[in-house]
């Protein structure tokens, strides 16, 4: 016979899976039926339309006028030069959200992606093909590159940009892919309860946890519309803690970090079990961890830092209380 419900159950268990540098499964469990999805698919869209990266928005060359011309010596006409450039991927350093960077080449050469980078721009996708020049060309140029979100055509960019400069069009996103699928769990003895595994492949201008926690704060932003509007009990202080969607990943199992063998083997021999008592020690503390040597705290360090957290982390207090009130119930 089915349970009697008053209240929807609420997940717990929470797994990054990194494949790689720019691939990850974010994984969530148990919800109840059909809640899987009418939480992943939002979040997708999300992924998708909502993340913020950086594109060229105009280019200027010299001795071209308009993007149908050609530049002498250069293999690529103007045209074939703009669709080389939007591949190439870009990362602003310094904070900036907007800047010009000037360029100059002289031939023989190939101009990749990697002959991009400098003290102003990275370039993530270092081996991406822009020119090829002949030992008569010299190549001179200036890209307006900008942060932003989702797709802007150059009609709308053609307002805001100045001079001899060619408008872009300009395509932010750095969420090559999102995609999720539903698996059934076991809760207890009922066989119906929903996983979501959601994939998440960037282009390397943001990490895909990263991404995923943006698209959790552009989700955050959109429903808070509802709270102006609509009269709800204001929750306790540890209620809000424990509603914090930090507190699920801190009681995180470690092997979720994806330490290598010696590493997790020092932590597990030490009863250091989720990712919240690494968290809540002190740099002293791990460093004094049985067996863990230089290479281990600096490894568990990194991980820690791309999993959004800190060694010795400055917490607040109700999500210090709520977690290890967590933990210990775990541990019973």
């Amino acid at each position: 016979m089915k349970k009697i419900k008053t209240t929807p159950l609420a997940p717990q268990e929470f797994e990054v899976e990194q494949i790689s540098e720019n691939e990850a499964n974010i994984i969530a469990f148990p919800f109840e039926t059909g809640y899987a999805v009418s939480l992943a698919h939002p979040l997708r869209r999300f992924l998708l339309s909502s993340s913020v990266g950086y594109a060229p928005i105009a280019i200027k060359i010299e001795g071209a006028k308009h993007e149908f011309d050609s530049v002498r010596g250069m293999l690529e006409d103007i045209s074939d030069f703009i669709l080389n450039l939007k591949d190439i991927r870009f990362k602003l350093k310094g904070g900036v959200t907007e800047t010009e960077v000037n360029y100059s080449f002289a031939g023989p050469c190939e101009v990749k992606g990697a002959n991009l980078s400098n003290d102003e721009v990275e370039v993530v996708t270092p081996e991406n093909h822009l020119a090829t020049l002949n030992e008569d060309a010299v190549l001179n140029f200036t890209i307006k590159l900008a942060q932003g979100i989702g797709y802007v055509p150059s009609e709308d960019i053609q307002a805001e940009i100045e001079g001899d400069f060619i408008p872009l069009d300009a395509f932010f996103t750095p969420v090559r892919s999102a995609t999720y699928k539903i698996e059934n769990v076991l809760v207890e003895d009922n066989p119906n309860f929903e996983k979501v595994v959601l994939n998440i492949v960037t282009d390397g201008q943001i990490s895909p946890v990263d991404a995923f926690r943006n698209s959790l704060e552009v989700m955050y932003t959109q429903l808070s519309v509802f709270n102006s509007e609509i009269s709800i009990k204001a929750p306790t202080t540890i209620e809000r803690a424990e509603e914090n969607p930090d507190l699920k990943r801190l009681i995180a199992h470690i092997d979720t970090l994806g330490l290598s063998a010696r590493s997790f083997n020092c932590l597990d021999r030490s009863n250091i079990k989720y990712i919240g008592e690494i968290a809540l020690m002190s740099q002293n503390d791990l460093k004094n961890v049985k067996n863990l040597g230089k290479k281990s705290y600096d490894e568990i360090i990194e991980k820690l830092q791309e999993f959004g957290f800190a060694v010795g982390a400055d917490l607040p207090s109700d999500l210090v209380s709520a977690l290890k009130k967590k933990i210990e119930a775990k541990e019973a």
